[in-house]
C-alpha cells in the first residue's frame, strides 16, 4: 500500500502500519537513484512525484533513518535528464537534505544572470589574436620609421655626392665610330670611366682589360644592370676617331672610346680631377703622356660614386660595383 503526501514526503505501508521514508529533498526525485545497504528495503527507486518502496517479505516494516552525520552517500548510477551530465549528490552534517552539483557546468547564478562561462580555448584564441594584431601595429610603424630613414640616407647621399664636384657637368666628344656623344647619352647605366692614351706601353691595355673582365663577370649576373665601359684619351693629338676605333676592338664589345679637341679633354680632366702630362718628344717624335691612373664609377644619375686604383682586382671592382648597385636600389628607387 502507497500512501502519497505532498511533493516529496511519502508513507509506504507493505501490510500495515505507515513509516516515512523521506523528510526533505533539495532536488528532483528523478535524478537520484540510490540503495542503502543498512536500510530494510530492498530498492528504493525515486521518481517525480512519486515514491515507489518494495519491502521483503522476512522484514517487519519499520521507519528507514538517514545517516547524516560525516557520511557521504553512494551514488551507483547519476543522469541529469536536463543537462545529461553526471551529478554529485551528498548529505551536509547535521542536515537530512540532499545538495547536487553538476562539476564543470555554470552555476545557478551564472545561468540565472544569463552570463556564459568561456571556455578556455576561446580565451586562448582571444590572447592570439590579440597579440597578432599588436604585432603587425608594431611592424607597420616599423617599416614606417625604416622608410623615412632610408629617404633621409638617400637626400644625405645626394648631398654628399654633389658636394664632392667630381665628374659634374657634361661633355661633347666624339666616339670611336664619329658620333657626337654627350654625358646624357649615358644617362641611366652605370659606367666605368678610365683616361688613357692608345700610345701606352702597359698601363692602359692592363687596365682596359680589368674593365672588360668586371663587365663580363657582372654580366653573368642577369639581375644586375649593364655596365657601360667608356675610354677617354688624354692624348687628342695623336688619337683620333680611327686610332681610337683601332685600339678599342682589343677590349669588351660594349667599349666606348671618345675623344676630342685639347680643350675639350683639359676641361673634362679638370672636372675629373684627373692629372696628365706630356712628356718630351724623343727623335721619332714620340712622347709617353704621365697621367692619373684611376677607374671612375658612375651611377645611373651621372653621379660620381666610387673609384678603383691599380691594386684593386677585378673580382674586388665587381663585388663593389655589385653592392653599389644594391644600395642605390634601396635609396634610390
Amino acid at each position: 500500500m502507497l500512501d502519497h503526501l505532498g511533493t516529496n514526503q511519502l508513507y509506504c505501508s507493505p501490510s500495515s502500519g505507515e513509516g516515512l521514508i523521506t523528510e526533505s529533498l533539495s532536488i528532483p526525485a528523478s535524478q537520484i537513484t540510490a540503495t542503502r545497504p543498512n536500510c530494510p528495503l530492498e530498492s528504493v527507486q525515486c521518481i517525480p512525484q512519486l515514491t515507489i518502496c518494495k519491502a521483503p517479505s522476512q522484514h517487519t516494516r519499520k521507519k528507514p533513518q538517514f545517516q547524516t552525520e560525516g557520511r557521504l552517500l553512494r551514488i551507483r548510477s547519476l543522469l541529469s535528464i536536463y543537462y545529461l551530465a553526471p551529478r554529485i549528490v551528498h548529505i551536509s552534517p547535521g542536515s537530512s537534505t540532499l545538495v547536487t552539483h553538476r562539476p564543470f557546468s555554470q552555476s545557478k547564478s551564472d545561468r540565472s544572470s544569463g552570463r556564459q562561462v568561456v571556455s578556455p580555448k576561446i580565451r586562448l584564441r582571444t590572447k592570439f589574436m590579440v597579440i597578432c594584431v599588436c604585432g603587425a601595429a608594431v611592424m607597420g610603424l616599423w617599416f614606417y620609421v625604416h622608410l623615412e630613414k632610408e629617404q633621409q640616407q638617400k637626400m644625405r647621399r645626394q648631398e654628399q655626392l654633389k658636394k664632392l664636384a667630381l665628374g659634374q657637368g657634361d661633355f661633347n666628344l666624339l666616339d670611336h665610330t664619329g658620333r657626337s656623344r654627350t654625358k646624357k647619352d649615358f644617362s641611366g647605366q652605370w659606367v666605368l670611366l678610365y683616361f688613357g692614351f692608345t700610345h701606352c706601353p702597359d698601363i692602359c691595355p692592363d687596365e682596359l682589360d680589368k674593365i672588360s673582365s668586371v663587365v663580363q663577370i657582372l654580366d653573368k649576373e642577369r639581375a644586375l644592370s649593364p655596365v657601360q665601359p667608356i675610354f677617354i684619351t688624354v692624348d687628342p693629338e695623336r688619337d683620333g676617331v680611327e686610332e681610337m676605333a683601332r685600339y678599342i676592338k682589343d677590349f669588351h664589345s660594349r667599349m666606348v672610346g671618345l675623344t676630342g679637341t685639347a680643350e675639350q679633354i683639359k676641361d673634362l680632366g679638370k672636372a675629373f680631377r684627373v692629372y696628365y702630362s706630356v712628356g718630351p718628344k724623343d727623335e721619332d717624335n714620340d712622347y709617353i703622356v704621365d697621367h692619373t691612373i684611376i677607374i671612375y664609377l658612375l651611377n645611373p644619375d651621372g653621379l660620381f660614386t666610387d673609384y678603383y686604383n691599380r691594386n684593386k682586382s677585378d673580382q674586388e671592382i665587381a663585388e663593389s660595383i655589385r653592392s653599389h648597385m644594391k644600395t642605390y636600389v634601396n635609396l634610390f628607387n
